[in-house]
């Protein structure tokens, strides 16, 4: 365009507290832009980029307990979890359902719409994880798959996996889980969550969020080839004869990003980066109690807390990237870029607009 006003800049990430992205790692974002012609949606044809995929799959199958894991690197969550639902659809016969929690991320609302499958939502229990009963009460013979998450976007919640693990057998329906946020915290925690910890079929994890890769990378993963089988269709006018994914052409610099990112903070950069991480959340957590707001408490590195509207709405014309849980709550997510340096920006802010 010509005769435009000045050139946009990037985001700058002094004062997003409420993304579930981030600053990618310096030789993710290096690989990035080596990889951006790349195509890994035709292997054949770009082999190089192909081999780090392989690698990069096989790294995050160790992450997610995972010895010989089956998958790619995607655009993101609402890929994987369409992905998942369409591999149970297809997998099973005649008209099927998905059982999930009512903290499932909005991308399960997509996949229902998009794949024509009937779509289930149970309650969660008053610590807003999946409550078992409610969701073996929606589940029957028609149940393809009990989907369950692994650290929620509104609360950091981690789902009773094993048990809704048993939930799906009874069912005889595939378990997905979705870890795109909590997959790179959650092997530091105690936390039941994996495939190492219950009989998880297909599971959703971002190296775009927590991972520290360049946007768009999200991981697609699952436990036996015959669920790429279910996706594949055939490319005849590719070097490549089929194709599991559900973008043709996907990102090079995605991939080559998170085989980078990966490479550089698996395992120890990554737990020293989850421990600041919730250092981080508690610290705000007590903050905010002190200052009389109830909290959440945050058992991954995400803290809620109920603030008045109009102390919401000072923060954020004060320039705050913040946002709300369905409920109204606060919410901010300690990402790697978050630092205490900003929180005590943040809380000062707060006591200027609020009650003390």
């Amino acid at each position: 365009m010509t005769g435009a006003a000045s050139t946009p800049t990037p985001q700058e990430f002094d004062r997003v507290l409420s993304s579930m992205c981030t600053e990618p790692h310096p030789a993710a974002r290096e690989a990035a832009v080596a990889f951006l012609a790349d195509n890994p949606g035709d292997p054949a044809t770009y082999p190089a980029v192909a081999d780090l995929e392989a690698d990069a799959v096989d790294a995050l199958g160790d992450v997610v307990g995972l010895s010989n894991p089956h998958g790619y690197v995607g655009s993101g969550g609402t890929e994987a979890n369409i992905q998942a639902v369409r591999a149970a659809r297809n997998l099973a016969d005649g008209d099927v359902n998905v059982v999930a929690p009512e903290s499932a991320h909005f991308s399960f609302q997509k996949a229902a719409d998009v794949l024509d499958v009937e779509l289930r939502l149970a309650p969660t229990d008053d610590d807003h994880r999946a409550d078992v009963d409610a969701v073996a009460a929606l589940a029957d013979d028609d149940t393809a798959l009990v989907a369950a998450v692994a650290g929620s976007t509104e609360y950091g919640r981690v789902d009773p996996i094993p048990a809704l693990a048993d939930v799906a057998g009874d069912a005889d329906a595939r378990l997905h889980v979705d870890a795109a946020w909590g997959g790179f915290v959650l092997p530091f925690t105690d936390h039941d969550w994996s495939f190492a910890d219950a009989a998880v079929d297909t599971m959703t994890v971002d190296p775009h969020k927590m991972g520290r890769a360049p946007i768009p990378a999200g991981g697609f993963l699952a436990r036996d080839s015959e669920t790429l089988d279910a996706l594949a269709v055939d490319t005849p006018y590719l070097e490549s004869d089929a194709q599991p994914t559900l973008g043709g052409t996907r990102s090079g610099a995605g991939v080559a990003g998170t085989h980078a990112a990966l490479d550089a903070l698996w395992p120890d950069g990554y737990r020293d980066q989850y421990e600041r991480a919730q250092a981080n959340a508690e610290y705000l957590a007590d903050e905010l109690a002190a200052r009389g707001y109830d909290v959440v408490d945050p058992v991954l590195p995400l803290v809620a807390a109920d603030l008045p509207d109009d102390e919401f709405g000072a923060l954020r014309d004060a320039g705050w990237r913040i946002s709300t849980t369905s409920a109204g709550e606060l919410r901010v997510v300690c990402m790697p870029h978050v630092t205490r340096e900003m929180l005590d920006a943040f809380l000062a802010d707060l006591t200027d607009v609020g009650n003390v």
